[in-house]
């Protein structure tokens, strides 16, 4: 049949590609389309073998253990937006920097900080602090475009910091621990939120207009009352955070152990604080079921699809041509990355990490690259593609919760911070070791 059609294998790998990433855009359901396109080309090319992989692939994803580990990082997030722990971390910290300049702005990012080191939910995140801050920073007078800014960036932090989904899931793709790739990501995560802080609070200094401090008929008189509300926010995160990232970091359990005993003391925290009833509990469970099943579904499928590409030979084809190129691997690295920053703007991280990085992968092996910085760089630069407008989608998260801002200026705020991501990854990709670092003095 190729041969009548005039197609080597390799080249069928190409209009397989062609035939996936116009569908998607379309719209067809990614998953669905992974497994249409795989099992109609593999069948072509491949005859029965095309039924074996998908068998293969689907109990190899199956038997994944630290893929269990996404439903209860992803239950551990839910219970904490739906209990309310995160909006007492929020007016705790607001009442504390209530007399600063950009209070309100770091009240934002350190609270996004916090959240996104006990979960790895970018539109919960976003969401979450819309609710919260956006009316206090209307109230204030606080400028629009960097409060968006702000909101939203701080909200994107929870794709990369630990536990991040992405990164458990990006894990197996390129065959590197999941538990390595969290200790990558620290240093960047908190370098980008240092980043974000220290600008607010440059700009605010400057002009004090853009965020001035929290009005006096805003703010707690009583200290003691400030610290009950702090202490009832942070101190049931900090609990979770150590609970979790702290014993993954420190060898002493796998993602998914740690998952599951972090979903467990996040359960027992909203129960003792009375702060979960039966409505919330099931809406949590529900969004996990929800996201979950996507999640694994898409790995499931994608996983066959690679499989098939990979026996078609074109991921090596198109590694060997890119190797013949007449430049340095930094700057096909570089060129790899602004691939992958273009692609997030109409794609999500899912299928960009399933696909498009298992396609890269042979050219970075030859390339000599470390597998632990790549994810890394990988990670921020999908982090940097939720706030690149015009599909940024972080932005619409935002805009659904404050009717009020116009689009345009929630795209104006998003594109400071982007900047700033940008540096961000400038640092990494002239720093290597801000990711390798700590993977390697924790071994």
């Amino acid at each position: 049949m190729l041969e009548m059609l005039g197609l080597s294998n390799e080249m069928l790998g190409l209009v397989s590609l062609v035939i996936l990433f116009t569908a998607i855009f379309i719209g067809f359901p990614i998953s669905f389309t992974l497994i249409a396109v795989a099992l109609g080309v593999g069948w072509l090319a491949l005859g029965k073998v095309a039924i074996y992989l998908m068998t293969l692939q689907f109990f190899s994803v199956m038997k994944e253990t630290s893929l269990a580990s996404v439903p209860f990082f992803l239950f551990m997030g839910y219970l904490l937006e739906q209990s309310g722990l995160m909006e007492r971390l929020f007016r705790g910290v607001q009442q504390l920097l209530g007399s600063l300049r950009g209070s309100l702005y770091l009240a934002v990012l350190v609270t996004a900080t916090i959240f996104a080191a006990a979960t790895g939910i970018v539109g919960s995140s976003v969401t979450l602090l819309g609710v919260m801050a956006a009316p206090a920073m209307i109230r204030s007078g606080y400028d629009v475009r960097m409060a968006a800014g702000a909101i939203t960036a701080g909200g994107t932090l929870g794709i990369l910091i630990p536990p991040s989904v992405m990164l458990i899931v990006m894990g197996p793709v390129v065959g590197v621990p999941a538990t390595e790739l969290f200790m990558a990501a620290v240093v960047p995560g908190f370098l980008l939120s240092a980043l974000y802080i220290s600008y607010c609070l440059v700009r605010c200094y400057i002009d004090p207009t853009l965020g001035p401090p929290l009005p006096p008929e805003e703010r707690t008189q009583s200290k003691i009352e400030v610290l009950k509300e702090l202490s009832l926010g942070v101190i049931p995160v900090i609990v979770v955070i150590l609970g979790t990232l702290g014993v993954i970091l420190a060898g002493i359990a796998t993602p998914t152990d740690a998952g599951a005993v972090g979903s467990f003391v996040v359960l027992i925290l909203t129960v003792v604080t009375r702060t979960m009833d039966w409505q919330r509990f099931r809406r949590a469970t529900y969004a996990t079921l929800q996201v979950s099943s996507m999640i694994l579904l898409l790995v499931a499928a994608s996983n066959y699809f690679g499989a098939v590409f990979a026996r078609l030979g074109t991921a090596n084809m198109i590694a060997e041509w890119l190797v013949t190129l007449p430049f340095p691997p930094t700057v096909m690295l570089i060129l790899i990355l602004a691939l992958i920053f273009v692609l997030g703007w109409p794609l999500e991280w899912v299928p960009i990490v399933l696909i498009v990085v298992p396609i890269m992968l042979p050219l970075v092996q030859k390339l000599g690259i470390d597998l632990v910085w790549f994810c890394t760089l990988v990670a921020v630069c999908l982090q940097t593609a939720w706030l690149s407008p015009p599909v940024a989608l972080s932005a619409y998260f935002l805009k659904g919760v404050v009717p009020q801002w116009e689009i345009g200026d929630i795209y104006r705020g998003m594109v400071q911070f982007m900047l700033l991501q940008l540096v961000g990854l400038g640092l990494l990709i002239a720093f290597p070791e801000l990711a390798l670092w700590l993977p390697r003095v924790l071994k």
